[in-house]
């Protein structure tokens, strides 16, 4: 069953019906949206800063409900000039700077983290102008990165968030596949005249509520 995880690129975006649940798991409850095949999780409900979201929870819930793939749509920066705002990326790797969340608290278990090569593929032949490739990077959040980091991470990376590369390590750990798609909402600090902020960036994500709820139906029909 695909599951998909959005955040604030999903503000305002038109959906199909869904019914709510309240999901236990070991690491507290989660509430997912349950549609017809398929299940949606938005991150950030309830007003939750991206520090402060419950991971494990989440991938936990979306597993137990019986998801076998996982898609992550979140909002990022860019990192290069050539991925411009209003852009969409499918990243082929994750890398993070930020606390690495894990499932196993009482156990020495080593997995091999990534995006599943196959579904990455599938989710951009679905979306139309999507790039396919590059890196996306995680920073711990809620405060944006300074120009320094920026130019640190643009080193090594394409676009910045804060939530996927979380949400990927847990799903490599329950088994789950799992892709990103990275919607670009504003160059990172530094990288152009215009100052970023979280009001610029949720107005933006809004800008494109439509393009990304025909996006979200078509993954849900496709995948």
């Amino acid at each position: 069953m695909l599951a998909i995880i959005g955040g604030t690129s999903l503000l305002d975006c038109p959906l199909p019906p869904l019914e709510v649940r309240t999901v236990p798991t070991p690491f507290g409850p989660a509430p997912v949206l349950a549609g017809d095949g398929f299940l949606l999780l938005l991150r950030h409900g309830n007003g939750r800063p991206p520090h402060r979201v419950n991971h494990r929870a989440n991938l936990a819930a979306l597993a137990l409900t019986g998801a076998d793939q996982v898609v992550l749509i979140g909002s990022t920066g860019s990192l290069r000039a050539e991925h411009r705002p209003g852009s969409l990326l499918v990243p082929a790797d994750y890398a993070t700077t930020a606390p690495v969340p894990t499932v196993h608290d009482h156990a020495i278990v080593h997995v091999c983290p990534g995006f599943s090569d196959g579904l990455s593929a599938r989710l951009a032949g679905l979306v139309p102008g999507a790039h396919f490739g590059g890196v996306y990077v995680q920073t711990p959040g809620p405060r944006l990165e300074t120009k320094a980091e920026v130019r640190a991470l643009a080193q090594y990376a394409d676009v910045v968030g804060m939530s996927c590369a979380s949400e990927a390590g847990l799903a490599n750990e329950l088994g789950l596949e799992v892709a990103a798609l990275c919607t670009v909402e504003n160059y990172a600090h530094g990288l152009d005249d215009c100052p970023v902020s979280f009001e610029a960036i949720v107005e933006a994500a809004r800008a494109n509520a439509d393009r990304m709820g025909g996006i979200v139906r078509r993954l849900i029909e496709e995948l």
